[in-house]
């Protein structure tokens, strides 16, 4: 605290003199600033005054309407005021300098669309959204499918490749087929297997077959039926499993095919026809009860025409492997967007109407 003395009484009746000729506007506010420092002075219990910010800020405005007020300033010192006023000062200028909330720069149908698409799908992640915007017409950045996203699922229930084979890919992904089995259960424990055979390049699913006894004759057989006409193929990446046997290799090399088998543990040297099995499982198989080998190869079908056909991949920058329609120039009204369940409403195909 400002010590305080004393005035002697000549400088009271040099005071009074100034004061006669001061304005009454800087009186009233010279009165303002001792009345408040009195306000101050009477809350204080012990020790130094408490101080809060409305005090502070009633303080620093009083002042600037004085010229002297240095001299009326009695519980802090003057450098006391003028860092409060610094501070005040940061303080307004970090608020008008920090950025405005900006209104969003998609339209309201396609955030209620990434909303719709959330909840609808919930085994779909901020890609598989994106990518299914984007094959509507929509183009909207991940971070802001991720954003919607969150809102629209808010309190709902929880439910290094080597240089050299990576080159090798990129080279001949047109030509080269993969293949590989899921092992499944149906309800009853019992074994079945799906063999799928994917396009590396296009992602599609070539052919797929269900059965309880996988062999090397039944697997040569699918071959045979994945390419009646001939595909104009040159390579088919396969595991060292028994099952691609001696017959499954001649009917590949009678077709003019290259069987490249994938070193041992070594799952990454299949990786698309992999990532396209941990698909198959997420989307499918960890969500039906499998009655039978039938009902399997039924659904299984149903899955397959919709992966071809209707669902946007990450592997070919969101494309779809065998596309019906290009996204429209202009995106229409959401009154003419179709929503097509697969699977029951697992997952579902949208599409604008005709």
């Amino acid at each position: 605290m400002k010590e305080w003395t004393k005035p002697a009484p000549d400088r009271q009746i040099t005071g009074v003199a100034a004061d006669l000729l001061r304005s009454k506007p800087e009186l009233i506010a010279e009165n303002a600033f001792l009345r408040q420092q009195v306000i101050v002075l009477k809350r204080q219990s012990a020790g130094r005054p408490s101080i809060t910010q409305q005090d502070r800020r009633v303080l620093v405005v009083l002042a600037s309407k004085l010229r002297g007020w240095k001299d009326a300033l009695h519980i802090v010192k003057p450098d006391t005021v003028m860092k409060w006023h610094r501070q005040g000062f940061r303080l307004f200028w970090k608020r008008k300098t920090q950025a405005k909330a900006r209104p969003p720069r998609i339209s309201p149908e396609a955030i209620a669309l990434i909303k719709e698409m959330a909840i609808e799908n919930r085994l779909w992640g901020s890609p598989r959204i994106r990518d299914e915007l984007l094959k509507l017409g929509f183009k909207v950045a991940k971070r802001t499918v991720q954003k919607y996203m969150r809102q629209a699922r808010r309190g709902l229930l929880p439910e290094h490749q080597s240089q050299t084979w990576a080159t090798f890919l990129a080279n001949h992904t047109d030509e080269i087929w993969a293949c590989d089995f899921v092992q499944t259960y149906d309800l009853f424990f019992r074994t079945i297997f799906v063999f799928f055979i994917v396009d590396l390049g296009s992602r599609r699913v070539v052919h797929f077959g269900v059965t309880r006894s996988p062999s090397d004759a039944w697997v040569a057989q699918q071959l045979r039926e994945a390419m009646p006409f001939g595909e104009g193929l040159r390579f088919l990446i396969c595991d060292n499993d028994g099952k691609f046997g001696d017959q499954f290799e001649h009917v590949a090399e009678g077709s003019g095919i290259d069987v490249i088998h994938t070193p041992i543990k070594a799952p990454k040297a299949n990786s698309i026809c992999e990532r396209f099995i941990g698909s198959v499982r997420r989307e499918l198989l960890d969500h039906i009860l499998i009655l039978s080998e039938r009902h399997l190869r039924r659904k299984v079908k149903e899955y397959v025409q919709y992966f071809n056909c209707a669902r946007p991949h990450q592997g070919i920058n969101g494309q779809i492997s065998i596309p019906a329609n290009p996204p429209p120039p202009v995106v229409p009204p959401l009154s003419r967007l179709q929503r097509i369940p697969i699977l029951g409403g697992l997952h579902h195909d949208y599409q604008w109407a005709a």
